[in-house]
């Protein structure tokens, strides 16, 4: 593949990629700006009373704390069709030999970050005062935004330096890079939970879903999961499903599922937003019912129950038995 070994993480990132981020109400942070913050449509609902994330149902976090952001916007081994991000704009898949800034500074600019693009809700009537002041300190942070987050070199100071401030974090990967994920282990940098986006259940639903930058992409993943169940942390596997894509064979996910050993599996329907609306669109979508009838197969082969679900976001929660049922709110302390 041409291209797909090729490291361009030393070039500047171009001002048309800051430029195409900005104007969707990305913040970039930090002296070097390959971190962003971006405020998620459900924070801004639980501030006006009207709705939470299922993550709050589904796990006890607040939707009206939590930090949407990214150490890594321009940089990823996919280009996933379903992605809300600009694929396009992507510098590769090495950081190594970019210019990075500290986990410090870009948490400090994170949390100001999120503070001034939530300004605005400080005067709405509709807004919960109490909560927008509880806002200002997020206590939970989703290193999820864009990008593949275990690309960032100083990830695990990232996730410490979030310990430290006494907030929770989920971090989310795509499974490219198991050995990041041992580091984490290693250092005692493992986020509170842990994602593997599983969107794939063979070698040609994984090409056609992901349009992966790197030749060996599905070999990494089965390796994540093969070493998934050693990772001491809650352990969650995430299904992005789109209709006609890789919404068919719950039997070989669950044969994946199985072998990874999460805590939880979250069955969840794509969502037509962000620049994915230019890739495939609602037509792609999955309405709740179909969701719903796939999770019960998946439960079937997989051995796991369903434990939840949340119509509105079109995504059914799994657990593999009654005590990761009863143990899957997570607390501050966590």
């Amino acid at each position: 593949m041409e291209g797909s070994r090729k490291n361009m993480a030393t070039c500047a990132i171009p001002q048309n990629f800051i430029d195409k981020y900005e104007r969707q109400q990305y913040s970039l942070v930090g002296e070097h700006k390959h971190s962003a913050v971006k405020i998620c449509s459900w924070t801004k609902r639980a501030l006006l009373g009207s709705g939470s994330c299922y993550k709050q149902k589904f796990y006890g976090i607040q939707s009206h704390r939590c930090l949407q952001m990214t150490p890594s916007l321009f940089w990823c081994t996919f280009r996933c069709l379903h992605c809300w991000r600009s694929i396009e704009a992507n510098l590769g898949f090495d950081m190594s030999s970019a210019v990075l800034d500290d986990p410090e500074k870009i948490l400090d600019g994170a949390v100001a970050a999120q503070r001034k693009l939530l300004i605005g809700f400080k005067g709405n009537e509709k807004a919960n005062a109490e909560k927008w002041r509880e806002a200002q300190n997020p206590n939970q942070v989703a290193i999820s935004l864009a990008g593949e987050p275990t690309l960032y070199p100083k990830l695990s100071g990232l996730i410490r330096c979030a310990r430290r401030r006494g907030m929770t974090t989920f971090l989310v990967t795509n499974g490219t890079q198991p050995g990041a994920l041992l580091t984490l282990k290693e250092q005692d940098a493992l986020p509170t939970q842990l994602y593997v986006s599983l969107c794939a259940f063979d070698k040609e639903s994984y090409a056609r879903v992901h349009q992966p930058v790197i030749d060996d992409g599905l070999e990494r993943l089965l390796e994540t999961l093969r070493i998934y169940p050693a990772l001491p942390t809650r352990r969650v596997i995430r299904l992005t499903l789109s209709k006609g894509l890789n919404f068919s064979n719950p039997k070989k996910y669950a044969a994946l599922i199985k072998q990874a050993d999460p805590d939880w599996v979250e069955a969840k329907s794509y969502m037509a937003v962000g620049y994915s609306r230019n890739r495939l669109g609602p037509k792609y979508m999955i309405p709740h019912e179909e969701i719903r009838e796939f999770s019960e197969e998946l439960a079937r082969h997989s051995g796991y129950e369903i434990t939840d679900e949340q119509k509105e976001s079109r995504v059914v929660l799994l657990s593999r038995d009654a005590q990761a049922a009863a143990n899957r709110f997570i607390t501050q302390n966590d």
